[in-house]
């Protein structure tokens, strides 16, 4: 039986399937479009085709409704075209696979829907649409929809072979896993846990991708924990399983993976936030020490935004990323000190160096206070509730976040009589130290603290 959420998708695509079915091509919906009719989600307008014409004759047979044509991916059998709202890409019935060393797909074309099925990375994602027939029907042949119905992962053909052809399916399969809630059968687990060391031919940049993609789920914990459970997160993440500290009987403290993972699926789904999550606390296993009180962590905040920044660099993150995430994990346990009592400056110097980070500080601050202890979860959210309104309260009076000195570096030079250097910035440094936490506003008293300091310095 059809899905009827594909009815509409197959009426805007008649103008498309037209032109194929007069040339007597054939013209599939596959993949995810398919997979998430069946399971009656909303669909994406980024739709996957596949076809027994061949790029060439794809080309000559798209319909004059069609824009923004796109051949960089002609040479792998792929036209990428919009109609209406559609995002398009049609692909000539294919499999890819890796050569032993190599980091790049080599492509083959296939001569039926059933050997494109069979190619692709799960039986989840193994289902067809033929539009170009008077008669549509789902085309399952490897029992997709019943993996799905049971909530199982399994993959069309044996998973050694699907993974030896694409290793980078391993990791896509933790985000299945997660997006679902499946189970991933035995067999492929037990493929998982022996070619894991195959990813190392995987670009680290389509790691990044699909890693990305898992943390954005609503819930990725049973992604995140596949691959921790698996030798797959040691290929391209291995401080993350190195969290699962060994438990001391004596000196006990929570365990830290679980803590991680827990703390990352409460965060909202934003990549910057979801990464410090995951990262918060991959300092702790090199700042680990057990003295008289316990044990203790000292300075794995510091320690673990200098691995953050590594750890994403390596993984090919853009540079603003990279420095969100590394500031995030660098202050997520400074408002802990918020209990001892802030003045109105400590409040202010939170917010200028949160930035335009500081909701996602907060918030992962937030769920960071992971406590069972009811009354400690009280106290900590209206703590939090507190220092919300009470920052808010300071950049409404102060206009917190464009605080400048009152005088420039340019006056600065012509009252100490200098040229431009180090001693300028040092001098705007302490008028701005100044301006945060006395609220100085004055240019002329900003003026006599100038010549004041210049004085005491000399």
């Amino acid at each position: 039986m059809l899905p009827a959420l594909l009815r509409p998708l197959m009426e805007e695509l008649e103008p498309l399937t037209t032109r194929f079915r007069d040339a007597r091509r054939r013209l599939y919906l596959v993949g995810g479009v398919v997979r998430d009719a069946v399971l009656g989600l909303t669909l994406s307008s980024d739709v996957d085709l596949t076809t027994d014409a061949t790029p060439e004759e794809i080309l000559a047979l798209l319909p004059p409704q069609v824009t923004h044509r796109n051949l960089a991916g002609q040479r792998f059998g792929t036209i990428a075209v919009h109609l209406g709202r559609l995002a398009l890409e049609i692909t000539t019935h294919r499999g890819e696979r890796y050569d032993v060393s190599s980091r790049k797909p080599s492509v083959e074309y296939l001569a039926s829907i059933t050997g494109d099925l069979e190619r692709r990375d799960f039986t989840i994602n193994a289902m067809a649409v033929e539009l170009t027939t008077t008669d549509p029907s789902l085309i399952d042949p490897f029992e997709g929809l019943r993996d799905l119905l049971e909530r199982r992962l399994r993959t069309p053909r044996s998973p050694h072979t699907s993974f030896e052809d694409d290793p980078l399916r391993m990791l896509r399969g933790a985000r299945f896993i997660a997006r679902f809630s499946l189970t991933p059968d035995h067999a492929l687990v037990g493929a998982v846990t022996e070619l894991a060391p195959r990813l190392a031919i995987v670009s680290r940049e389509r790691i990044r991708d699909e890693f990305s993609r898992l943390l954005l789920t609503s819930d990725p914990t049973r992604g995140l924990w596949f691959l921790v459970d698996t030798p797959l997160a040691a290929q391209f993440l291995p401080e993350l399983p190195a969290l699962r500290l060994e438990q001391d009987p004596i000196h006990r403290h929570k365990d830290v993976l679980a803590h991680t993972i827990a703390v990352t699926a409460r965060c909202s789904p934003r990549l910057r936030l979801r990464l410090a999550a995951v990262l918060h606390d991959i300092g702790k296993p090199a700042t680990r020490t057990i003295g008289p009180g316990g044990v203790s962590f000292h300075y794995h905040d510091v320690v673990g935004a200098r691995m953050a920044r590594a750890i994403l660099r390596g993984l090919r993150f853009p540079n603003d990323v990279v420095d969100d995430v590394a500031r995030l994990v660098e202050l997520h346990l400074r408002f802990h000190t918020y209990a001892q009592g802030w003045t109105d400056a400590a409040v202010r110097r939170y917010v200028r160096d949160a930035g335009d980070l500081l909701d996602d500080l907060n918030e992962l601050t937030t769920c960071d206070a992971t406590t069972r202890n009811e009354r400690r979860r009280r106290l900590f959210a209206e703590r939090m509730a507190e220092f919300t309104q009470r920052a808010a309260a300071l950049a409404e009076r102060d206009a917190l976040r464009s605080l400048r000195p009152p005088i420039d570096g340019v006056e600065v030079m012509r009252l100490l009589g200098i040229g431009p250097g180090p001693l300028v910035g040092e001098a705007l440094r302490m008028l701005t130290d100044l301006t945060i936490e006395e609220g100085l506003r004055d240019p002329d008293e900003a003026r006599r603290r100038l010549l004041d300091w210049w004085a005491t310095r000399s």
